[in-house]
């Protein structure tokens, strides 16, 4: 069968299906996709806040749809063929979070996307410069500790305190709103850029899906798209450098939490990128989930709580290790994307997702929302 882009268990996510007007919800059965669209479980966030979302979607009474693996490759932007089925973002009405500098080799290139002031032409020159002056491997420190506390001291008396530092290691993660509940897309589609920038990268991560009452059940790949130049110029335009047509990536599937698939095993996750531009550029690395500073766990209280409610639960980035530096179109210039790169994100835990990149107002304009799922839901009568 060569490469399998999804891996084995309990799988959930959406599907277009000719001769419906609303998403599908499906599972993935001995090679083939399932729709398990039912009344009452006729959304991905109902399955979710049942409290028995794995148990369900393993038992639940299905109709094949097709061979993954062929449904997958339908589901390539520019390769659809629209009499068969595809696939969506793999969640409906959840709010989408993010949670970032949450690895401290992102949090170097945080602080340095801060002193350029968004200018790449600059950065490398500043990494040497920063490197120098902290003087301490990063790596060590717990965010909030009094070491870390100690550091911070000692960066502010230096003059190269910065705000991603603030939130890299002290006691404060960073949580914001990546996109709004079915604004996101899935693999195979294209992802956006917005056109103003022209310093990006992609950010491949794993998500986390939270149920309303904070229960971690489940986790998918995503691909939280980043505008440097934007978000470099000041962190008060984050929303937008991040919240833009087509820049959440999930997908291919949620793999819900089931006998040995636990948080501990996304906890020790490797996850792979490769970057393939028309251009014969190959970019690769990876992103350590040991590696991360903050604990998944710590980082969903920071997200939901007494604090902050979402009645139909989240998915929450995770944040990234991964922050790419190689050079492009010459000595000096950094990573950037360019229109047409394929963006591929592995793990042998939760599959591939991959999708290509294109400018935020060329790829499909998001129009179906939360409303018109619940209007087309209600006329299909499985509400």
């Amino acid at each position: 069968m060569g490469v399998q882009h999804y891996p084995e268990g309990v799988l959930v996510g959406r599907a277009r299906v000719p001769g419906h007007r609303h998403p599908r919800v499906v599972t993935v059965r001995d090679g083939l996709v399932v729709d398990i669209t039912a009344k009452g479980m006729a959304t991905v966030r109902d399955i979710a806040e049942s409290d028995r979302a794995a148990a369900y979607v393993r038992a639940a009474n299905g109709m094949p749809l097709g061979a993954a693996e062929a449904i997958l490759a339908n589901s390539i932007a520019g390769q659809t063929d629209e009499s068969k089925p595809s696939l969506l973002s793999p969640i409906d009405l959840q709010a989408i979070k993010a949670s970032g500098v949450t690895f401290v080799v992102s949090l170097l290139e945080r602080v340095i996307e801060e002193q350029a002031r968004g200018d790449k032409s600059r950065a490398d020159a500043l990494r040497g410069e920063i490197l120098a002056l902290i003087g301490t491997d990063l790596s060590e420190l717990v965010p909030g500790s009094e070491t870390a506390a100690s550091v911070k001291a000692a960066l502010v008396a230096k003059g190269v305190w910065s705000q991603y530092l603030e939130v890299g290691i002290g006691p404060d993660a960073e949580i914001f709103t990546k996109g709004q509940p079915m604004s996101s897309v899935g693999y195979g589609a294209e992802v956006g850029l917005h056109p103003v920038s022209s310093w990006n990268n992609p950010e491949p991560e794993v998500a986390l899906l939270v149920t309303s009452k904070g229960d971690i059940i489940g986790a998918t790949l995503g691909n939280d798209v980043n505008l440097r130049d934007v978000e470099g110029r000041s962190a008060l335009l984050l929303g937008k450098a991040k919240d833009n047509n087509a820049s959440a990536s999930l997908g291919p599937f949620v793999r819900l939490f089931d006998g040995d698939f636990t948080l501990e095993s996304i906890k020790q996750a490797e996850i792979a990128l490769r970057v393939e531009g028309l251009d014969g550029f190959v970019l690769e690395g990876h992103s350590s989930m040991s590696q991360i500073s903050r604990t998944p766990e710590s980082l969903v209280a920071a997200t939901i709580g007494g604090h902050h409610q979402y009645p139909d639960g989240l998915v929450l980035y995770l944040g990234t290790m991964f922050a790419p530096v190689k050079d492009r179109d010459g000595v000096g210039k950094g990573f950037t994307h360019k229109l047409g790169d394929t963006v591929t994100i592995s793990t042998s835990a939760l599959g591939t997702l991959s999708n290509r990149v294109n400018l935020s107002t060329k790829c499909p304009p998001w129009t179906y929302g939360s409303s018109h799922l619940l209007r087309d839901l209600a006329k299909a009568d499985l509400l």
